[in-house]
């Protein structure tokens, strides 16, 4: 069964790992290790294996930001990330809530879309040659 909730220091080592199998290495340890700290990771389990998870913050012009959706390879295109996104928008401290992608991640970009966000703008040179869509919504 699936549940949505507040990752706790308990769920570190298996967000890392699906992190690091995403990304190829363990480079957001810390920054994953102090979102958990500070209350704003959410895993997504299923069957009591975590299977994805999301990180945001209030810091964004006084907007909620999703910075970080990973979802297990394995696990993608069930869902979870729709469902990360839904449950955050019901929980999110702020009316507006911004995220981004890249231009060249087009499944992320459906997944947006299908969640009711808006584009609202476009930011160069972060990834060279791959320009990064933001998306907006408001509750």
């Amino acid at each position: 069964m699936k549940s949505l909730e507040m990752a706790q220091l308990i769920n570190l080592d298996d967000i890392g790992k699906i992190d690091e199998l995403v990304i190829g290495n363990k480079s957001r340890c810390e920054s994953i290790r102090k979102a958990i700290k500070e209350e704003r990771c959410i895993v997504a389990n299923d069957k009591n294996l975590i299977v994805g998870y999301l990180i945001f913050d209030t810091n964004f012009f006084g907007c909620s930001f999703i910075s970080l959706i990973i979802v297990s390879p394995t696990e993608r295109r069930k869902g979870y990330a729709t469902s990360l996104i839904e449950y955050f928008i019901n929980i999110s401290p702020t009316k507006k809530i911004f995220s981004s992608t890249n231009k060249s991640n087009q499944t992320m970009q459906e997944v947006f879309k299908a969640s009711g966000f808006l584009q609202s703008g476009l930011i160069e040179n972060l990834d060279e040659g791959d320009p990064e869509i933001i998306y907006h919504k408001s509750k």
